[in-house]
């Protein structure tokens, strides 16, 4: 009997309080779904989904402290059951891949939650993934060895790497870089290098470009 009244179970992972309580409300709204608990870091999160153990994490890629990629590889490493929509502002193509890897189910950009999210949520309740119709060409074309996809080279970056990119794009120094990923600026200056590398360019100037340009285009 309890198990046929039991609610579908939801946690939110994301470090913008409008964007938090927007998703609640859509999602409280339909009959049977609840949100169980907020989080606005990835260790925060991770401690929730433990206690919790919800059904579904909606799940933004970029927080406040850690990413939302870092956290659905850790909570999955446990052989969690619980599933996972990524949800981000920032371009499919820079991370939807990555968050499938990871384990996530489904990607959703921000701008498409109002018209998308009750179906994303849903499909992936049902064990299935959720994908543009772009992101599926594109995965098919690769599944199938198809070079003529030309591949954007920010793709090519690892997590950490676009993560610090993002942060370049957003104006920070290194030592701030540093401070807010908890690592040392020589580790920050390495990536920097490597970065720089896959992307082809060789100044600081124009790696500061770049990301700039890249997060204007995300947004």
């Amino acid at each position: 009997m309890n198990n046929l009244n039991a609610k579908t179970r939801m946690v939110i992972v994301d470090d913008h309080p409008l964007m938090r309580d927007g998703l609640s409300m859509r999602i409280t709204a339909q009959p049977g779904w609840e949100i169980c608990g907020v989080a606005a870091t990835e260790d925060e999160g991770f401690v929730l989904i433990s206690e919790e153990c919800p059904d579904l994490v909606l799940v933004d890629i970029s927080l406040k402290s850690g990413n939302g990629i870092e956290l659905i590889k850790r909570v999955r490493a446990r052989n969690s059951s619980t599933k996972f929509l990524a949800i981000s502002a920032y371009k499919e193509s820079l991370y939807a891949e990555r968050a499938l890897r990871a384990g996530a189910l489904g990607y959703l950009n921000k701008q498409e939650t109002n018209e998308n999210l009750i179906e994303a949520i849903r499909t992936v309740l049902r064990n299935e993934r959720f994908l543009s119709d772009e992101l599926k060409a594109k995965l098919v074309a690769s599944a199938l060895g198809n070079n003529s996809v030309e591949q954007d080279p920010i793709a090519t970056l690892s997590d950490r790497e676009k993560e610090i990119f993002r942060l370049i794009g957003e104006g920070l120094t290194t030592g701030a870089i540093a401070e807010q990923l908890f690592l040392s600026t020589h580790t920050i200056d390495t990536h920097r290098e490597h970065i720089k590398r896959k992307l082809r360019i060789s100044t600081a100037n124009e790696l500061s470009r770049m990301a700039f340009h890249a997060m204007l285009e995300s947004t």
